[in-house]
């Protein structure tokens, strides 16, 4: 099974006498456009390697000044443009990204932190942009004959440094800091609808490589040790194991972002299904499974981590909504949600020492502190989406309050399109801090069972609505009452 990708070939793929020219537009970060690409050294035969020395300087695709030069030195307004671009799926701001965050150049040593660049690295890796063919020529049939383009050669040497980085971060870092690298690519993915969650298939499919290449990869070959024209690993060479194991093979795994890409609507997303379905007898008997498991599933993060080293620029989330669904839960946030519960969270990050009724109470000063924290432009207007993330943050840190709030946005829709298994989670923080509204909403999901979020339990239904009760929550305890009323009539009648 293979995930293929419509691509323009530019012109006669022979050329004699003439310098090389761009037949690319690359989707270049910071309104790029399109580069003439430079030789990158004779090739060989497929699976042989194909640039002539380790100098990344003549094999790397060209960079234009606008990410090299020294008007990219506003390191701020510089990453958060590359963030927005890497979020998109651009593979070169994937690139650079990997290299910003690991120091590559001195000036970058305040934002040092090995997990993002791990993160970015193992994103270019795993993006289709980096290793789909541009150029299709068997090259071991043209002798002295070169192909025009470079486009895929200088690609090929990005992905085979990638993976050398990559794999050196990750063999440095505790099983905790790997985890953490996996849960940031999962997140972003999961982002990219059914896009990311075919990508994130592939990541968890034996049948491709490591990073969810085509398994004749030659990149994805060399990581793990195979010999050049051979499908036995190459006793001499080791490969890079931590990187080719950061996405643990597993058939369950891929089914179930295969049928989380499919619940998105995507009709190609359906065909690759069937595919994976057919691709091996056992892996049809995982649907039933599947199923229940992806309507549980959350993704890792509420929203991108926003830490980040002491004297760095906070991690941005370029994440942004699309679609109607998003557009419509976003617009129902102000008409809908009393801004109170906006106040409530602000105060408890510390952006403001009281509650704000309405946002014309909060000062500039004050909005533009919550922009920092989030990695946004500081423009001092509050928007929809930024009321959102104040309320997403201050649960994660720990508001019971904004935690009750954001499960309850998640049920109704508000501010984000309705997800019955995120509500649960969080009402069920709420209620591990003793929200007693939360554990009477759990209830409710216990007493109904709700679309294979929370199986139907009428025993853990009544001990939370007890539960509530006792700790003063009045829709509760009028309820016990009438129960308790009832049962009282009807044994006076016996």
């Amino acid at each position: 099974m293979s995930e293929s990708r419509s691509n323009k070939e530019g012109g006669s793929p022979f050329g004699q006498g003439r310098a090389p020219v761009a037949i690319a537009a690359v989707a270049g970060v910071l309104a790029l456009t399109a580069v003439a690409m430079v030789s990158c050294g004779n090739g060989g035969g497929s699976g042989v390697q194909f640039w002539q020395s380790s100098d990344t300087a003549s094999n790397a695709c060209p960079r234009p000044a606008s990410l090299t030069g020294s008007e990219f030195n506003a390191q701020e307004s510089g990453l958060r443009a590359l963030r927005r671009a890497a979020f998109r799926g651009d593979f070169f701001a994937q690139l650079e990204l990997g290299g910003r965050y690991a120091a590559n150049r001195s000036t970058d040593k305040n934002i040092e932190d090995p997990i993002e660049s791990a993160t970015w690295y193992a994103m270019a890796l795993a993006n289709d942009e980096g290793y789909a063919p541009i150029n299709r020529v068997d090259r071991s049939s043209l002798g002295d004959w070169r192909p025009l383009s470079r486009y895929d050669d200088c690609r090929a040497w990005e992905r085979h440094t990638a993976y050398q980085r990559l794999d050196r971060q990750l063999g440095d870092m505790t099983r905790e800091e790997q985890e953490a690298v996996r849960d940031r690519v999962i997140y972003i993915l999961s982002t990219r609808d059914a896009y990311g969650y075919r990508t994130l298939a592939r990541l968890h499919d034996s049948l491709y490589g490591p990073f969810g290449e085509p398994q004749d990869n030659r990149e994805a070959r060399e990581a793990l040790g195979y010999k050049p024209g051979s499908n036995r690993p190459e006793p001499s060479k080791k490969g890079y194991s931590a990187a080719t194991n950061l996405f643990q093979r597993n058939d369950v795994d891929a089914y179930l972002y295969n049928y989380l890409a499919v619940q998105t609507g995507d009709v190609g997303a359906y065909v690759l299904l069937k595919d994976f379905e057919r691709s091996a007898p056992s892996r049809g008997q995982y649907q039933s499974s599947v199923e229940t498991k992806a309507r549980q599933w959350t993704p890792p993060f509420e929203f991108y981590p926003t830490a980040a080293p002491r004297s760095g620029v906070p991690f941005s989330d370029e994440s942004r909504p699309r679609g109607d669904a998003y557009e419509y839960a976003l617009g129902r946030m102000a008409g809908e949600l009393p801004f109170l519960h906006v106040g409530r969270a602000l105060r408890y990050l510390g952006v403001s020492e009281t509650v704000a009724q309405r946002p014309e109470e909060l000062s500039k000063r004050q909005v533009e502190t919550l922009e920092a924290m989030l990695g946004n432009p500081m423009e001092g207007r509050l928007s929809n989406l930024e009321r959102v993330r104040a309320i997403q943050m201050a649960a994660v840190n720990g508001s019971s309050e904004a935690q009750l709030v954001l499960a309850v946005m998640y049920a109704e829709g508000i501010g984000l399109p309705a997800d019955y298994a995120r509500a649960f989670k969080w009402f069920e923080e709420a209620a591990r801090q003793g929200s007693p509204e939360a554990k009477f909403a759990m209830s409710s999901y216990f007493a109904l069972g709700v679309a294979g979020v929370a199986d139907q339990d009428k025993a853990q239904a009544v001990a939370l609505r007890i539960d509530s009760a006792l700790f003063g929550f009045g829709p509760s305890a009028g309820r016990l009452q009438a129960v308790l009323a009832q049962v009282s009539r009807s044994q006076q009648r016996r």
